[in-house]
């Protein structure tokens, strides 16, 4: 692709996000790349600058800047391998004729980039019978995040839930290791945030006095479950809005780093025995069935190194007795 195009967005990517949008059509497009196409105005929706957030309308026009080093889409799709199909198995939580829900392991990405060759969405890539029906994610978790994650099984139904994560109808419930035990026991983080760059790559910080334009709302809900003394807190993360790093960014911007977090550390070491590993799951979500009828609502099982944390800090009855509802 080497000249300006204007794409048309289709009726069963009503509500979908810019981002996904590009994904879509330019899977070899890298998201940082999407992301400085953006900044300096060279993607535009009907007309105006956008972010990757936008939600788009059918009907809405996209205009796709020259792309000539972006490979265009593979015309057969890639096939898993048996090992492939069984790792899918293995963690999946959940599916039906519309949905997959997987337990994302740690370290493992949700999308890729030119050195993430292996990824959840590569894996997707094998799955359905043409773009139509080619599975596709709803949201992201960070590599290093465990947990729920939703697949849509067709770009229709992926519209779907893009409005629904939209309208905020999605109940989302993290759990989480701080430092320290946040005061009060519970309440609400109002912290715009700003994209930074960081020693350990990107990664996001409160938003300064001047920054509205490029300051993105950020609101999270946070509970304490149980704590070991003064040193370690088992808390409840409920995030109203869904920015990169939300949950990681506000813990640490409130004086109670996760632990294992590399990007937003304290400085602080590991209390004895526990993991060096991010220690932020995606516990439970839930969401009015796409279909319209009922409620989907999963749960997903802690990863091995927390459970290993929970059980130093006995904090295994307060989560066998599942706090999140």
């Amino acid at each position: 692709m080497a000249r300006v195009e204007t794409k048309d967005v289709a009726p069963g990517e009503d509500g979908m996000r810019l981002d996904r949008w590009f994904k879509s059509h330019y899977p070899e497009l890298p998201h940082s790349r999407l992301e400085k196409l953006l900044r300096t105005g060279q993607v535009r929706v009907d007309g105006s600058r956008a972010k990757s957030n936008t939600r788009l309308a059918q009907g809405q026009k996209v205009r796709v800047p020259p792309l000539p080093d972006v490979p265009p889409p593979p015309s057969k799709r890639h096939s898993l391998s048996k090992s492939d199909r069984d790792f899918l198995a293995s963690i999946t939580l959940y599916e039906d004729d519309d949905l997959l829900i997987l337990n994302k392991p740690p370290g493992i990405a949700v999308q890729g980039g030119t050195k993430t060759p292996h990824h959840i969405d590569r894996l997707l890539e094998g799955l359905g019978d043409g773009p139509e029906t080619r599975p596709r994610l709803v949201h992201r978790l960070d590599r290093d995040t465990s947990g729920v994650l939703v697949v849509a099984k067709r770009r229709a139904v992926a519209a779907k839930l893009g409005r629904a994560f939209q309208t905020r109808s999605v109940r989302k419930i993290y759990w989480a290791l701080v430092q320290g035990v946040p005061k009060p026991h519970q309440g609400k983080i109002e912290a715009a945030l700003v994209k930074a760059q960081g020693p350990e790559g990107d990664r996001v910080r409160k938003a300064r006095p001047g920054e509205q334009e490029v300051a993105q709302s950020a609101v999270t809900h946070y509970a304490v479950v149980d704590r070991a003394g003064q040193n370690v807190a088992f808390v409840s993360l409920k995030p109203v809005t869904g920015r990169q790093h939300q949950l990681r960014a506000h813990m640490a911007i409130i004086g109670n780093p996760i632990l294992g977090d590399a990007k937003y550390p304290s400085g602080a070491e590991l209390p004895d025995g526990v993991e060096n590993k991010l220690h932020l799951h995606a516990r439970r979500i839930s969401f009015p069935h796409p279909a319209g009828e009922g409620v989907v609502d999963v749960t997903a099982p802690l990863p091995e190194h927390m459970k290993k944390s929970f059980a130093l800090f006995a904090f295994q009855d307060r989560a066998e007795a599942d706090p999140s509802p």
